[in-house]
């Protein structure tokens, strides 16, 4: 069987992203692990699969490349959007689609440039003091869409700088740390670069690795560094591929409402895999 395919990136995140309005493909976890493999199929971060919705414009499924589901993420979101305009089902730049229980708006500003409403974050949990062997680390929760947990590196000296720090090692551990139990949360580590902006590199769960960007762990990031450091809205986040998410939001208090994900979504090939 051959399913047509389009490969693409949301700031460096990529996907292996399907039309799947006519289930041909009935089983998604398996279908994400052989194509998402980087020697043994075509290689991504993740799955994404554009299905029918009654009430938006249609649904997004998203699996990580382990074919877990994990919850939303913000990058596929925006390479669906560009998928689903380009696909001449949206109806226009603005538009609807429902993910993991909720609705998404979201608007077109060019043919590589989207933005996404995202949910009001939920659950935040400031300064964890988190063992991990030998040292404690700074921790600070929130859910995006999905389990972050937010490290900055000013009050964790001890891991080094943003290039130094080790991505793979030290956020492996803690994806995986009792604390975060039963999930596991997505590892984000956090350098202040100016008034408004910041510098991310992210441990992604389901992928088991560092990724060239993560759309929630950027919202997540501009959130809590508005919390220690004062930030207003929109907060630039650079990320790992050396390209910029914008993250606009309200805040009252500790609470966050209207919040924007801002990025790059593009197309990088087509092409047809045979399942067998």
């Amino acid at each position: 069987m051959n399913i047509p395919f389009v490969k693409m990136s949301g700031a460096g995140n990529d996907f292996v992203v399907v039309d799947n309005r006519s289930g041909i493909i009935s089983d998604a976890p398996s279908f994400s692990r052989k194509v998402c493999d980087r020697r043994f199929g075509i290689g991504a971060d993740g799955v994404l699969l554009l299905e029918n919705s009654k009430t938006t414009k249609f649904t997004m499924k998203y699996y990580n490349a382990d074919g877990s589901n994990a919850g939303m993420c913000g990058n596929g979101g925006r390479c669906l959007a560009k998928f689903a305009f380009d696909l001449g089902i949206t109806g226009g730049n603005k538009f609807t689609f429902e993910a993991f229980g909720h609705t998404y708006e979201t608007y077109r500003y060019d043919d590589t440039s989207y933005e996404l409403h995202m949910i009001d974050p939920f659950g935040l949990v400031l300064n964890q003091k988190i063992q991990l062997h030998n040292r404690i680390i700074e921790g600070n929760y929130i859910n995006t869409g999905t389990d972050h947990s937010v490290i900055f590196l000013d009050a964790n000296i001890e891991l080094g700088s943003l290039t130094a720090v080790d991505i793979f090692g030290i956020g492996r551990s803690l994806r995986y740390h009792e604390v975060y139990k039963p999930l596991g949360a997505n590892i984000n580590f956090v350098s202040k670069t100016g008034l408004n902006s910041i510098e991310i590199r992210t441990y992604e769960r389901g992928v088991e690795d560092e990724t060239l960007a993560c759309g929630t762990g950027s919202v997540a990031s501009a959130i809590i560094s508005s919390l220690r450091y004062g930030m207003n809205s929109p907060v630039s986040v650079k990320v790992k591929s050396g390209e910029l998410l914008t993250i606009s939001f309200k805040r009252k208090g500790e609470a966050f409402y209207n919040v924007y994900l801002k990025g790059g979504a593009i197309r990088t090939f087509t092409g047809n895999y045979e399942l067998p």
